[in-house]
């Protein structure tokens, strides 16, 4: 059986990221949302920190992805305190969305 076709340049995945603008633009985007939630998390109670993750930043308007509804109540108080932590940090987030992900 005859073997696929492998290219001679084997790029990793941010090296073809990184070529492509739309790619990269997308990959900035992933890598600012990260840091806001680096930000952020410490303002969080310990027993929530696992049930949220960072979500789509787009222009000034940032999503958190929420594991239960009872955390997203409870965070949908902590977000003045966000918004002053990021603000402080010099992030550009203004809004910030909460949305509790179904479970699978």
């Amino acid at each position: 059986m005859p073997s696929p076709f492998r290219s001679p340049h084997v790029f990793s995945l941010e090296e073809a990221a990184g070529a492509a603008p739309t790619l990269a633009a997308l990959q900035e985007r992933i890598r600012q949302s990260d840091w806001c939630l680096q930000q952020i998390r410490p303002l969080m109670p310990v027993a929530l920190r696992p049930h949220v993750v960072a979500g789509p930043l787009e222009d000034t308007d940032w999503c958190l992805l929420v594991r239960s509804t009872a955390a997203s109540t409870k965070l949908r108080q902590l977000l003045p305190r966000f918004l002053e932590r990021l603000t402080e940090q010099g992030a550009p987030v203004r809004t910030i969305r909460l949305k509790v992900q179904s479970p699978v």
